[in-house]
């Protein structure tokens, strides 16, 4: 099923013959619908985008997903994930991760938003051997189901260092932790301490982490405020190790009272051909009061000389793409 976007705003910067290179926006938001917490990733040269449905908890029953070639012209594939394959998940399906192994596709997921250790739900993981699914629960039940050091588990993501480990980032409550995944995604391996989970929570932080690694260096990232409100915002600190510790660094994305406001729970999409970085996040329209009227956007992300990150610049036009297109001359 295709959706938007048309491109608006070409600029036509070289001929060669019948073929013109081009300059073409993204446009925010990137596709229809109200979506939230972004993740984006590259796989086999198209981007992917894996987003919570933004709904009212009960209807939040599925996941869709988006890929492109080129950041402008999106497919939609629905509803690779629902509640009919996750029979202990009821509503609430938050914040997928995924990550490729071994020509597997595993999308870990939030379910059911328990507010105690006696609730049925959790962070799941699911498997399939495409990037569109159609996904299978892998455990029949949660992989985490509990509280551990006050973390609601919620808001995964799947680190992969450079090391080769797998490491499941997550947290919701103002608390976050880290854990090594076992080899084949069903349950994790201890630490040399002894320990499972590790709090690795920075100053401020509330929710949606993500990582990666820049010049030898770990990025943390996190969403700071309340998701409803408008000063939902993203802060970052970077670390020698995934462990840190993290000392915040500063904001980078917040509301921008001429384009959007409630800006946050991010991800970050590198392109290595290009080197370019960008930031893929959800944010509310100017005219929209309801909390569940989230859109996702993407805008580039730049950096200073010493490695820190530039603050983000939201806009309507999103982000440019160079592309070889057919056009009359």
């Amino acid at each position: 099923m295709g959706c938007k976007n048309k491109p608006s705003n070409i600029e036509v910067f070289k001929d060669q013959e019948q073929d013109s290179l081009v300059t073409i926006k993204s446009g925010n938001p990137v596709f229809e619908g109200w979506y939230a917490d972004p993740e984006g990733i590259i796989f086999d040269d198209k981007y992917w985008v894996f987003p919570t449905y933004s709904a009212k908890y009960e209807k939040q029953v599925f996941f869709d997903a988006f890929s492109s070639p080129d950041l402008v012209q999106w497919t939609k594939h629905e509803k690779i994930l629902d509640t009919i394959s996750v029979k202990w998940a009821k509503k609430a399906m938050w914040a997928p991760s995924i990550i490729e192994k071994n020509d597997k596709y595993y999308l870990f997921f939030g379910a059911n938003d328990i507010q105690s250790d006696d609730e049925k739900g959790g962070i799941g993981v699911s498997v399939s051997d495409t990037p569109e699914g159609p996904y299978k629960d892998l455990l029949g039940e949660p992989l985490i189901d509990k509280f551990h050091n006050g973390a609601q588990p919620i808001d995964q993501f799947v680190f992969h260092d450079k090391d080769g480990q797998y490491y499941l980032i997550y947290g919701g409550w103002k608390h976050c932790n880290i854990a090594k995944l076992n080899d084949d995604f069903t349950g994790f391996k201890a630490f040399d301490d002894g320990t499972v989970f590790k709090e690795i929570t920075p100053h401020n932080y509330v929710e949606g982490p993500f990582m990666f690694i820049k010049d030898g260096k770990y990025y943390f990232m996190w969403s700071e405020g309340g998701w409803t409100g408008p000063d939902y915002s993203v802060a970052y600190a970077i670390a020698d190790s995934p462990f840190g510790p993290f000392k915040r660094k500063g904001k980078i994305l917040k509301q921008d009272p001429s384009i959007a406001t409630g800006a946050g729970h991010h991800s970050v999409i590198h392109n290595p051909s290009t080197d370019d970085f960008y930031i893929l996040y959800h944010r509310r329209p100017l005219t929209e009061t309801d909390g569940n009227s989230r859109e996702t956007c993407i805008d580039k992300m730049d950096f200073n000389k010493d490695g820190t990150i530039k603050p983000i610049i939201m806009t309507n036009e999103g982000v440019p793409i160079n592309k070889i297109i057919n056009m009359p001359i």
